[in-house]
């Protein structure tokens, strides 16, 4: 029996029979080693077509140091229970939460066993009634619910805060009313109708998650994308960054009354998003990713439009930033508030700017590189300090590598080909993908069954590693700081619950 978990390149496809499984205390203990060696969970999911004695666990994780992720399974000999990770890992918290109330798994130990989408509850009631809330008594200490109903056009989410005054002790998220059943339609789905399902996972960040369905598509179907289409593809990533970012900045700054520097980055997120439609014909990319590359090309003159266009937008986003980042009282409200230490953000995996604003020095265009990135690194931002002000500051410098980047292949891009046909998915085969989101590390992992239909298919949001994050920032802060940590965060409900 192999000591070691297999091996798998990002955007790569293996026969399900090459993975490795054992008794699922053993698989436990060999994905622990890893862990404890610097690997992150990317996923964890039943295998489709167990092998052995009945069910299976698949475990995918990424080891970034060597750029490449791990996979190994563990059979659960015919229980519905095993023991938990999340005890001596708490990065598996929501994962393992996630199998109990969807696949009836139990992780035996599990400290914070509570509904994460939906309810499995011992007496069969429904949320938001019976949710298990956490709850502090005391001299002087009181309750305050936020939604899930909230005052502006936002996704419905809970917020529990136990307080003494205004200092917040604790902040339960209760989540699950975006829920759709997305895992089970992206399964049955023909490959048009996965399309459609991908880019509305979570609506703005429609190209990050077409572009890992894509992936995993091509890895299962042995296809090679051209270089131009792998262009094109992260084009319209680093749009999509350089949008959110914008908006994002904007939105913080109108959380702390700086109205220039809201009102001008808000509409200049809308020029970032018109640069995507001309490209596409959709302001958020939509329709533009498809298996085997892009289903749009951008002639020379379209390709030097844009990049114009682009750079007088970023001069203007540079002038609004700056008023933000310069003005006093801002930096006031910023900085040291919603503070996330380095030693936390590792324990929760926290990905993306969240998690490269407290020290944690990873992301996907660098330690995974897949597609174009093989050829254009890009290195990540980190902070240390973990707070308000560093998830802005980290945006900024992101947002600027995103204009350098596509300032410097919009007029340069590879010639030849946007596209290859489409190839029918291999069977019994495992595909992963990695894709640096605008908010962080998306993953997608899919399982083909004896005909190559899509047997399971598991998609892993950067909100879903980030939530417990946000909670975790609002420990010891005023209340009133909440509306200011959400926005740096800037979190997906619909990305989360699915």
């Amino acid at each position: 029996m192999s000591r070691a978990l297999m091996p798998l390149a990002n955007g790569a496809a293996a026969r399900l029979e090459e993975v490795p499984v054992w008794p699922v205390r053993l698989f436990r203990d060999r994905v622990l080693e890893a862990a404890f060696e610097g690997a992150r969970l990317v996923a964890l999911l039943p295998l489709a077509q167990p092998r052995g004695s009945g069910r299976e666990l698949l475990a995918v994780l990424a080891q970034d140091h060597r750029g490449t992720l791990l996979l190994g399974a563990g059979d659960l000999e015919g229980a519905s229970a095993y023991p938990a990770f999340t005890p001596e890992w708490p990065q598996a918290q929501a994962f393992e939460r996630d199998l109990w109330e969807s696949r009836g798994l139990l992780p035996e130990g599990h400290p914070w066993l509570k509904p994460l989408r939906f309810p499995r509850l011992p007496d069969g009631q429904t949320i938001p009634a019976s949710y298990p809330y956490f709850a502090m008594e005391g001299a002087e200490l009181h309750e305050v619910a936020v939604g899930p109903v909230h005052a502006g056009i936002i996704e419905p989410g809970h917020f529990r805060f136990q307080c003494h005054g205004e200092k917040v002790f604790h902040l339960e998220i209760q989540l699950g009313f975006q829920h759709r059943g997305w895992r089970g339609l992206m399964a049955g789905a023909p490959p048009a109708r996965r399309a459609v399902l991908a880019e509305s996972l979570a609506g703005d960040t429609a190209v990050g998650h077409a572009v890992a369905w894509a992936m995993i598509e091509e890895a299962l179907g042995a296809i090679l994308v051209p270089p131009r289409s792998q262009a094109l593809r992260a084009v319209a990533l680093e749009l999509e960054r350089l949008a959110n970012h914008t908006g994002d900045l904007g939105a913080l700054a109108g959380d702390v009354g700086f109205l220039p520097s809201a009102s001008y980055l808000g509409g200049l997120r809308g020029d970032c998003l018109n640069l995507t439609q001309r490209l596409c014909g959709s302001r958020m990319g939509r329709g533009l990713v498809v298996p085997g590359g892009v289903r749009f090309d951008a002639p020379a003159a379209l390709a030097e439009e844009v990049a114009g266009s682009l750079s007088r937008t970023w001069r203007s986003i540079e002038e609004a930033a700056g008023l933000l980042f310069d003005a006093s009282p801002v930096q006031e409200r910023f900085q040291g508030t919603g503070a996330v230490g380095r030693e936390v953000a590792e324990a929760l995996g926290l990905v993306g700017v969240a998690g490269r604003a407290s020290g944690c020095d990873r992301d996907a265009r660098r330690d995974h590189p897949a597609g174009f990135y093989r050829f254009a690194q890009i290195p990540p931002q980190t902070l240390a300090s973990g707070d308000v002000y560093a998830r802005a500051v980290v945006r900024f410098l992101e947002m600027r590598q995103s204009f350098e980047f596509l300032e410097g292949h919009l007029r340069a891009l590879p010639q030849g080909a946007v596209g290859v046909p489409a190839k029918k998915a291999r069977s019994g085969h495992v595909a992963a993908a990695l894709v640096e989101g605008w908010r962080g590390e998306i993953a997608h992992v899919a399982v083909t069954g004896a005909s190559g239909e899509m047997a399971s298919y598991e998609a892993v949001d950067p909100s879903f590693h980030n939530w417990m994050g946000l909670a975790m920032a609002l420990r010891d802060q005023a209340i009133s700081d909440f509306p200011l940590c959400n926005k740096s965060f800037n979190l997906s409900y619909a990305g989360h619950d699915q």
